[in-house]
C-alpha cells in the first residue's frame, strides 16, 4: 500500500460483537485513543450492540470479521449440519475443518452459504464493509480465502487483512521464530496473490500473531521503530474485562492491558502515521 522507505500503520480491533466488554473497549479506544479500524462478528451475542456504537461513530472503519472456526454461525444449525453442532457454534479443530473445507463437496456448498449468509447480515446493519479478515486468520485457507474474496467482491469488498508478521522483526525484538512461524509467514504469499488477482487492497505487514493477546504498551513501544517500510497493521483484542464470554474463548488474554496501550499517549506519539485501507491519513483526534 505505501512505497519507498514511508512507514504507515493501520490500529485495528478484532472480536467487535463478540461481548458488551469489547464493544466498549472498541468504543473507548476510538474516541479516546487510536483505534480508527474494528473486525465486526454478525453473529456475536454482542453484535446489535456493536452495530449501534458503530452507527455513533462514523470514524470508525469496520469489516467483516468472518467465522468459520470456534464462534457462532450465521445461519440455521439444520441448514449447515455439516459445519456446526446442534448449538450452531463451529468447532475449534483447525486441523479437520482445513482438511474437511478443502477435500469435502458437501461442505464447501454450506461453507459458501454460510459466508454469504455473514456478508448478508453485514449489509443489513446500513455500515459500509471497510475490509474483511477471518477468526483466527482462516483465510489463510485457500477455500475460505477464495470464498470470503469472491462472496465478498459481490457486497464491495475493496480490502483484505494478510496475516503475514515478519520473522526477521519479530527476532530482532528478542522472539525466537519457529519454523512454523517462518513457513506460515510464506505461506500468507498464497493469499495475497488471491487478493491482488480480486484488485483488492492490503497491509504490507501484520504484527499481533506471536504476541496475541499480549499487545501491550511496552511491546507496542518496542515495535514502533522497528517497523518496516511499507504498511503495518497492528491488531489488538482489547475488552474493559476479562467476562465469562471472553475468558471462555481467550484464557489468558491480557484485553485490559492491550485496551490501555491503545490509550497511552506514549504509545500514539511512537507510532508513524496512521492510515485506513484505503491508505487514507488518519487524524490524531479520532472523533467524529
Amino acid at each position: 500500500m505505501t512505497k519507498g522507505g514511508d512507514r504507515r500503520v493501520i490500529i485495528s480491533a478484532d472480536d467487535f460483537g463478540l461481548s458488551l466488554a469489547v464493544n466498549e473497549a472498541v468504543e473507548r479506544a476510538h474516541i479516546d485513543g487510536i483505534l480508527s479500524t474494528a473486525s465486526l462478528m454478525v453473529a456475536g451475542e454482542a453484535a446489535a450492540d456493536a452495530v449501534a456504537r458503530a452507527r455513533r461513530l462514523p470514524g470508525l472503519r469496520v469489516g467483516l470479521h468472518l467465522v468459520v472456526i470456534e464462534g457462532p454461525a450465521m445461519l440455521d444449525p439444520a441448514s449447515i449440519a455439516r459445519l456446526v453442532g446442534s448449538n450452531g457454534q463451529f468447532p475449534s479443530d483447525q486441523a479437520g475443518l482445513g482438511v474437511r473445507y478443502y477435500f469435502d463437496p458437501r461442505v464447501r456448498r454450506q461453507l459458501r452459504a454460510e459466508i454469504a449468509a455473514q456478508y448478508l447480515a453485514f449489509a443489513a446493519t446500513g455500515l459500509r464493509l471497510d475490509h474483511a479478515n477471518a477468526h483466527k486468520h482462516m483465510h489463510l485457507h485457500p477455500t475460505v480465502g477464495r470464498m470470503m474474496i469472491e462472496e465478498g467482491r459481490r457486497h464491495g469488498l475493496c480490502a483484505i487483512r494478510i496475516p503475514a508478521e515478519p520473522p526477521e522483526v519479530m527476532a530482532s525484538l528478542g522472539e525466537d521464530p519457529s519454523i512454523g512461524d517462518r513457513a506460515l509467514y510464506r505461506w500468507t504469499s498464497v493469499l495475497r496473490r488471491q487478493a491482488r488477482r480480486a484488485g483488492l487492497r492490503t497491509n504490507d505487514h501484520a504484527f499481533g500473531i506471536a504476541w496475541t493477546g499480549r499487545m501491550t504498551a511496552d511491546r507496542i513501544l518496542r515495535l514502533a521503530p522497528a517497523l518496516p517500510p511499507g504498511t503495518s497493521e497492528i491488531y489488538f483484542h482489547p475488552a474493559t474485562e476479562a467476562d465469562t464470554t471472553i475468558a471462555a474463548l481467550m484464557p489468558g488474554y491480557r484485553h485490559a492491558d492491550e485496551l490501555a496501550a491503545l490509550l497511552d499517549p506514549a504509545v500514539a506519539t511512537a507510532l508513524p502515521p496512521r492510515v485506513d485501507y484505503g491508505a487514507r491519513l488518519i487524524a490524531t483526534d479520532t472523533r467524529g
